[in-house]
């Protein structure tokens, strides 16, 4: 067991050492730990470095832990550092009160009449008169081999609302209370004994040091290495994986099957983390470090394959954090003070078009619609804006796709449930994109390539480059014979048509081979996000151009199939328009409708 400094009288071993604008504390050998708001003697070693200079954070590291006052406590660190050296020329008995109770001091001195009763407000300390050291000087704490910092106390005034346990051991509480709720997180690793916690840096040590081979299992050797034969080993592997493999205290978040988006704002050091949950949005007890971000980014650079700079400030990447599929959407110097991200799980694997009917994205008729169009060989854009729910429509219908049909999907960031449909047999073929620096295949490159991989359904991801006039010179000429599927932009199919014929420079008659533009829309619904279908229109040429038929709208409540030649382009040779109308209904009927 570690011991503790009982009283100021013990001697403080802790060595401290500027950083920038940071005082770095190493505490391993004192008795203390660095514990500032319990050991008299470690403060006294921090504010006696503090009297003649100011830094934005402290931080003390012991026994595999490390302890960060930021902010408020920085600030008050600094305000007793300063007072204590200008009280030395008045009082110097009341300066060596002050460098190990600083609190104390600035109370005797507030009291007194001259001038170390001015030095209390010229020096900062007045802010914290009433304060207790637990309160002032509340730490972010973590085990050295997270690049997180979580505080460990609730808000003040909070109000629990709930309380619960994820899979990785973390125990998450909701509170209520102030201007936003509070998603306050314990990792596992955070409830370790001093023992254990020292156990689990040494073994991350080995691990660095490259003492413990590659691989999968390599964090689990690290810790058997080290650990005592009545140590956890199983959660110290599991800490130190996530560190190490996974994506650190966000494996926790998306852990979570409510939490849907987490937010890590620049400049990372000022910003908790953020968590969409429930459809309700949190901050939450827990920061990044900025070595923490870099990591990441670190990450994502090589899992991309894509430049993330200053010269090519911007990410789109995909990673697993949690058992769940997480895209990532990152931002670094110039655009962005610092690094940050926005983390949005795609669970799009667990939705079929009968599960959008479940959770009300669809009504059944609807769905039965799309699901027969799909089937039959229709070309269809889906369009919205970002988060609307594009790709998790795109992955549904997929499903609906014949499993005799060859499908090929083209996407630059892998969302699709491709995995999903081949081991349920289908045969799917994903082309990978890349728009980053190195080697890559461009997403023209892509479609011409996948027009060569056999007839069959084409898929893709989003359509917003050139691509476009590939693909459409491709249905103009039959190419692409079987189902077309896409997401886009917009809002309609008015949209739509400008984004294709003005923006991406395809011609309006090839357009018109498109034969539905589907819309889809997040809003608000009693305080809860939800997503669902705006419109239907099908793409009708004209004398003068395109027009829009209206199938369905938000607003309806069935399909209008006023379009009979739609009818009759997915009826079969030996069909008529009443036999895809009757697919129809029997499709509503098994969507339960």
């Amino acid at each position: 067991m570690f011991a503790r400094l009982l009283s100021s009288e013990a001697e403080c071993r802790c060595e401290p050492t500027f950083e920038a604008d940071c005082l770095s504390v190493e505490s391993d050998e004192c008795p203390g730990g660095g514990r500032l708001s319990e050991e008299p003697a470690c403060r006294r070693t921090v504010i006696e470095a503090l009297e003649r200079r100011d830094i934005a954070s402290v931080r003390t590291r012991s026994a595999g832990f490390e302890r960060a006052y930021e902010d408020g406590a920085a600030g008050f660190l600094v305000a007793a550092g300063r007072f204590a050296d200008a009280a030395t020329f008045h009082d110097g008995a009341l300066a060596e009160r002050a460098r190990e109770d600083p609190l104390g001091a600035a109370t005797a001195a507030a009291g007194r009449t001259g001038p170390v009763a001015g030095l209390v407000a010229e020096t900062g300390l007045a802010a914290f008169l009433g304060s207790d050291y637990p309160t002032a000087l509340r730490p972010q704490i973590g085990p050295t081999v997270a690049r997180s910092r979580v505080a460990t106390r609730p808000p003040a005034d909070a109000t629990l609302r709930d309380r619960y346990e994820l899979d990785t051991g973390a125990i998450v509480r909701r509170y209520d209370g102030g201007e936003m709720a509070t998603y306050h997180l314990t990792p596992a690793e955070h409830r370790l004994d001093p023992e254990d916690t020292a156990t689990l840096a040494e073994a991350h040590g080995r691990l660095a040091r490259g003492a413990i081979g590659g691989g999968q299992r390599a964090p689990t050797r690290a810790v058997r290495s080290v650990a005592g034969p009545d140590q956890p080993v199983g959660t110290l592997s599991a800490a130190l994986t996530k560190h190490t493999r996974g994506l650190g205290v966000l494996e926790d978040c998306f852990a979570d099957p409510g939490v849907t988006d987490a937010f890590v704002t620049a400049p990372v050091a000022d910003n908790r983390i953020r968590v969409r949950c429930d459809g309700e949005t949190f901050r939450t007890n827990v920061r990044l470090t900025e070595d923490g971000v870099a990591a990441l980014a670190s990450r994502f650079r090589r899992s991309s394959g894509r430049a993330f700079s200053q010269a090519s400030p911007t990410l789109d990447a995909t990673a697993d954090a949690g058992g769940r599929r997480v895209r990532i959407a990152g931002v670094t110097d110039p655009v962005s003070d610092g690094t940050g991200f926005t983390f949005r799980a795609h669970d799009e694997e667990a939705f079929r078009i009968a599960d959008l009917v479940d959770n009300g994205t669809l009504s059944a008729e609807v769905a039965a619609f799309l699901s027969v169009a799909t089937k039959r060989g229709a070309a269809t854009l889906l369009a919205g804006s970002r988060g609307a729910g594009k790709t998790t429509l795109l992955g549904a219908l997929l499903w609906e796709i014949p499993p005799d049909v060859r499908t090929v999907a083209i996407e630059d960031t892998p969302e699709l449930p491709v995995s999903e449909l081949q081991r349920d047999g289908r045969d799917v073929q994903p082309l990978r994109v890349t728009t980053g620096d190195g080697a890559s295949i461009t997403a023209t490159e892509a479609l011409r390539t996948a027009l060569r991989l056999g007839d069959g359904a084409l898929v893709v991801g989003e359509v917003r480059g050139e691509e476009a006039q590939v693909l459409y010179e491709a249905m103009r000429v039959g190419a692409a014979d079987g189902t077309v599927l896409g997401t886009i932009h917009g809002g309609d199919g008015e949209s739509v048509r400008e984004r294709v014929v003005t923006d991406l420079g395809v011609a309006e008659s090839a357009f018109a081979d498109t034969d539905l533009v589907v819309a889809v829309e997040a809003y608000e619904d009693s305080g809860s996000r939800r997503r669902r279908v705006r419109s239907i229109e099908a793409v009708r040429r004209a004398r003068d151009g395109i027009d829009f038929e209206s199938l369905y709208d938000a607003d309806s409540e069935t399909v209008q199939l006023a379009d009979a030649r739609l009818v009759e382009d997915l009826s079969t040779p030996t069909e008529t328009a009443a036999d895809v109308e009757a697919a129809i209904r029997k499709r509503t009927a098994q969507l339960g409708g």
